[in-house]
């Protein structure tokens, strides 16, 4: 696992061109403490930072096939290695060091730009193709390893991290407009975009390739989610063989293995799977806060951690170190991500670092497979009903009048339920609202709070400058699609995993884990159970099944009843006491700051969201989402600062 960085150009490269991609490099140690890498050719330039994971003595990059005429750099993790390189070996393939990545060379031997269907894993290379003068960047299918790219006349740079590609010193820090307004509505901006002009990231399960004479690029999709074929069977047989598979998989590596624990379902699965698989003592790692409020998941983290034997560590996360951190947390997350957990996320991997443990696994991606967002559960069956309404008009009036449960057991809940007539009179107002709007959006992020805050108060803060910039751009765009409309569950799912999941969670498990040198693992985004799940999905929908039902069944005899029954937190923070903290320290900066003066917000806007504005049900709310945002770019417009004086040619010319 590594950071990789390169530029590849139509004309000669220059002196000065090298040096910069040795800056975007240095930029990146904490990717790679062990070491580092390079090569050059007349046209190109890669390099690379090293964390050694597999084959510690041996497993260097640049790495080469037999006769020399390949290059790989690659910050992956290739987990049916041993499996592939039998194979491969028995094709009369030569291997030089005992690295996984390795295999990716030869099957691109073997299979040219297909060698990336038979790689199982997380990965983002650049190989080097010297006889045909062609690069080829891929990235993995859920893009858990990012990579970003510009592109000029004749260039293109690309890098790990968005802070070593604006050190090249190439890139004006220009922030565009529609990626920042998304930013607002989303509090992160959705891939493949990100908020500087002309940078954006290879999209996940997308290859790219460059040739340099005649110059051309072209970048290709290899894999869907959605494409998986039907899959008959027993849900919990088949996505327990999965999980089975990939748990020992996972766990290959040379160095300690440990699991970032929770008490909630998914990292308690993960955890029981690898334990058991694990040659090694396999430790723990959580977070708590101060006082041990309800959110504190220590004690629940620490009881199946005793149920299954692991040694456990924890951290207590106190606000005034939170507060001291949140300039350094803004800039390691390399993008604009207002998520005010994600500091919890930074110090369990500190935690897993200082005990020399440099890889962990963690559970991101079972809440977006399995159903483990409410709203997402509401977000199809309400599609589903507009996808009604488009084909049958009046006559969809019966599939929104329907009883509904109340939304729970408490007094509350049955008033609420009583006075809308056991869902009824909510039913009829969501009829005429999906006949006034547009036939083609899906319902799906307009159901968060934040979102709908942001439609209704978000241009009120910008400039009217700025509002002319966005031009018909909407929000919206993302989950707006042509009916009729394919499988409604799946395409959500699709939405979830693309949009939220890739960028608030991924994106932040890559970051903030490389931060402390720390290789994050996941292995319920592995494609093959993802392709088991949408397989099933679409042979059997299990949307209006309980909470994550599927997942629960396939592990009901490997945890106690304690843990799969047990509400969700996940690292939950004291959201409130944190935002106010926040702005008592740093919430004035808004006033006639980077924002303002950039012509982004207005300046009465400014001045306002200092009084750290947080509306009833607010999650994320504009003012947090601003605070974020300001500083982020003050951090990442000193990173874009060219490191020397003068022009930068594209030829010695």
């Amino acid at each position: 696992m590594c950071g990789i960085s390169g530029i590849i150009g139509k004309h000669p490269l220059t002196d000065e061109l090298l040096q910069r991609v040795a800056g975007m490099n240095s930029a990146m140690v904490h990717r790679g403490p062990d070491g580092s890498g390079e090569y050059q050719d007349m046209h190109l330039a890669l390099a690379m930072r090293r964390l050694s994971i597999i084959d510690l003595a041996g497993g260097w990059q640049p790495l080469y096939n037999e006769d020399r005429s390949l290059v790989l750099i690659a910050n992956a993790e290739i987990y049916n290695f041993v499996e592939l390189r039998k194979r491969l070996q028995a094709l009369g393939h030569d291997f030089f060091t005992g690295s996984d990545c390795e295999t990716i060379l030869h099957l691109y031997e073997e299979y040219g730009i297909g060698c990336v269907h038979h790689l199982r894993g997380m990965f983002a290379f650049a190989l080097w193709d010297t006889e045909h003068q062609r690069l080829l960047l891929a990235r993995d299918r859920m893009g858990e390893k990012p990579l970003y790219l510009f592109e000029r006349e004749g260039q293109l740079l690309f890098a790990s991290e968005m802070k070593a590609l604006l050190r090249s010193g190439l890139i004006p820090f220009e922030l565009d407009p529609v990626a920042v307004d998304l930013y607002f509505h989303y509090q992160y901006v959705p891939e493949p975009a990100t908020p500087i002009k002309g940078v954006r990231k290879l999209d996940a399960a997308h290859i790219l390739t460059v040739d340099v004479d005649p110059w051309q690029v072209e970048e290709t999709c290899y894999w869907r989610m959605e494409d998986a074929p039907p899959l008959e069977g027993d849900p919990a047989e088949l996505i327990r063989a999965e999980l089975e598979t990939i748990s020992q998989l996972a766990i290959r590596s040379d160095v300690p293995v440990g699991v970032a624990l929770s008490g909630g379902l998914d990292s308690s699965a993960v955890a029981a799977l690898a334990v058991r698989k694990y040659p090694d003592t396999m430790h723990a790692f959580s977070v708590g806060y101060p006082g041990h409020p309800p959110n504190d998941e220590r004690a629940d983290a620490q009881a199946l951690a005793e149920y299954l034997d692991m040694p456990f560590h924890d951290v207590e996360l106190a606000t005034d170190d939170m507060v001291a951190f949140f300039p350094e947390l803004i800039c390691w997350r390399d993008d604009p991500i207002a998520d005010i957990s994600g500091y919890g996320y930074y110090a369990v991997m500190k935690l897993a670092r200082e005990h020399n443990v440099p890889v962990i696994l963690q559970g991101q991606g079972g809440d977006e497979l399995f159903w483990g967002y409410p709203w997402v559960r509401r977000a199809v069956k309400q599609s589903m009903q507009k996808a009604a309404l488009w084909s049958k008009g009046w006559k969809a009036l019966p599939h929104y009048l329907q009883f509904e449960p109340p939304e729970g057991p408490g007094p509350q809940h049955v008033q609420r339920w009583l006075a809308d007539g056991f869902g009824l009179w909510s039913g009829w107002k969501r009829f005429l609202c999906h006949k006034a709007g547009p036939m083609e959006q899906m319902v799906f992020y307009d159901l968060t709070p934040d979102f709908r805050m942001a439609c209704q108060g978000a241009k009120g803060l910008y400039t009217s400058e700025f509002v002319e910039l966005l031009d018909s751009a909407r929000p919206t765009d993302l989950f707006t699609y042509s009916q009729p409309w394919p499988r409604v569950d799946v395409r959500m799912t699709r939405l979830i995993s693309e949009i939220y999941l890739r960028e608030n969670g991924i994106t932040q498990a890559d970051r903030l884990s490389m931060a402390s040198s720390v290789e994050m693992r996941l292995p319920l985004v592995d494609h093959c159970l993802v392709e088991t799940v949408i397989g099933l999905r679409k042979a059997q929908t299990d949307h209006n099944l309980p909470q994550k039902y599927w997942l629960k069944e396939a592990l009901k005899d490997l945890l106690p009843d304690w843990v799969i029954n047990r509400p969700k937190k996940g690292f939950a923070p004291p959201v409130r006491q944190w935002h106010e903290a926040l702005f008592e320290a740093y919430g004035e900066q808004l006033d006639g700051g980077y924002l303002v003066k950039a012509g982004i917000l207005n300046s009465e806007s400014g001045r306002r969201l200092c009084a750290a504005p947080f509306p009833k049900g607010a999650v994320a709310p504009l003012s947090f989402k601003a605070l974020v945002l300001e500083f982020w770019c003050r951090r990442m417009a000193e990173y874009a600062v060219c490191p020397s004086q003068g022009e930068v040619h594209a030829s010695r010319n």
